[in-house]
């Protein structure tokens, strides 16, 4: 997820942790506690993406591919993780410092604060299409959830509205709602956001709104019901990918049934549970090749698939129907042969494809990408210039191939 969402998240379940303990015995060890919850959490929830330091020690684009949702993204590193958060903010915060010497919910708090901000952390970079791989160094597999978008307004709305109410002053308090607003304003206007998915959200963040109000001052409302709206919102976008995912795969078997389908990527749009952007992935062995595909699938009746895709997101253009509900913009081809021998005989190859989980092998440009990235904004960031055999990159990961299916001939 992107680095807003994450600190959202985490200022609004530090909030919650400080609520849900006894205050403290003075007012100003309850506000030093109010704070410092807040900052451990979002800190927490960010802390992971430090990794981004380590991008360097590889060559482009190799660094960010192998490094970013790397070691610090893994459970046997979170603990030592949390530990530096900890003796960070002890060290640099006298205050907080104080009272976590003498009061025992503060202490409670800053565990729970800081633990659930990592594991959230991860959770979240879980649920979209890029994955992670939390069990290293006992699985070296990555896992995808393919469930939601990497930026999703209605983490925004659902936690931010109150979290707005909360704040102490008034000045704050509007500005917050404003930058809100403007926000799913300016994605509606860019095309990013369907207009029923505006209305949709306006009605959350104004439920999750009026439950802290009647919650009072030092209620939980409002944050518990933005909590579950998230945790219901992930489980709807996971069964919708589930279902388009069942869709794009019987699709893909009556046009080709000669081919293996091997994976089918879903990326979802923002707050649209109905349409979903797909990569997938097959191989024929007889015929020595494999595929990639892209398109689009939808999951909602026939009658709403004009409003289902964000007009900005969603290609436009001519597709071919594979089905009444998948479409296909594109399909490209490689040979199993040359990718194979390319992993066995070039090591910077052999490490890229510890990321590539849709690769695209185009030979006439000399070059190696990630389908899934084709239609980023500033260009695919995958892409890998194949060149002759140098020095093998140092200290490449043992992240295991995603594609370890398409690498190998079936047994």
């Amino acid at each position: 997820m992107d680095n807003i969402t994450h600190s959202i998240i985490g200022f609004g379940v530090g909030e919650l942790v400080h609520r849900s303990l006894p205050g403290e015995a003075d007012d100003s060890s309850q506000r030093v506690r109010h704070r410092l919850l807040l900052v451990s959490c979002a800190l927490a929830s960010n802390f992971p993406d430090l990794d981004l330091f380590l991008t360097g020690l590889l060559p482009d684009p190799l660094g960010y591919l192998l490094n970013h949702r790397g070691h610090t993204h893994t459970a046997l590193l979170a603990l030592p993780q949390a530990l530096l958060l900890a003796a960070l903010l002890w060290l640099c915060w006298p205050a907080a410092r104080a009272l976590l010497k003498t009061s025992r919910p503060a202490r409670l708090g800053l565990a729970a604060s800081i633990a659930t901000g990592f594991a959230l952390h991860l959770l979240m970079d879980y649920t979209n299409s890029y994955g992670l791989h939390p069990w290293y160094p006992f699985d070296g597999r990555w896992f995808f959830g393919d469930m939601v978008f990497i930026v999703e307004p209605l983490f925004w709305v659902a936690i931010g509205v109150p979290l707005a109410l909360i704040m102490r002053w008034r000045t704050a308090r509007w500005l917050g709602f404003a930058g809100l607003l403007a926000a799913l304003v300016f994605f509606a206007l860019k095309g990013y956001l369907g207009w029923p998915s505006f209305a949709v959200l306006l009605l959350i963040g104004l439920a999750c709104g009026a439950a802290q109000w009647r919650a009072g001052a030092g209620g939980r409302g409002g944050l518990l019901l933005a909590l579950g709206v998230c945790v219901g919102f992930i489980a709807v976008q996971g069964a919708a990918s589930h279902t388009g995912r069942e869709r794009i795969d019987a699709a893909l078997r009556q046009a080709d049934p000669s081919s293996r389908v091997l994976d089918v990527v879903m990326t979802a749009f923002p707050s649209q549970p109905l349409c979903w952007s797909y990569v997938s992935v097959e191989s024929n062995e007889a015929a020595g090749s494999y595929r990639l595909r892209r398109g689009l699938a939808g999951v909602a009746p026939e009658w709403l698939a004009p409003l289902a895709c964000p007009a900005a997101l969603a290609e436009s253009r001519t597709a071919q129907a594979l089905s009444a509900s998948v479409v296909q913009f594109e399909s490209r081809q490689g040979s199993l042969e040359r990718l194979r021998a390319l992993k066995h005989d070039d090591c910077q190859i052999d490490a890229w494809l510890r990321f590539g989980r849709a690769p695209l092998l185009d030979m006439v440009k000399g070059e190696l990408s990630d389908y899934r990235f084709a239609l980023t904004p500033r260009g695919n960031f995958t892409t890998l210039h194949i060149a002759p055999a140098g020095a093998c990159p140092e200290g490449v990961p043992g992240w295991g191939y995603p594609r370890e299916d398409l690498l190998a001939p079936p047994h």
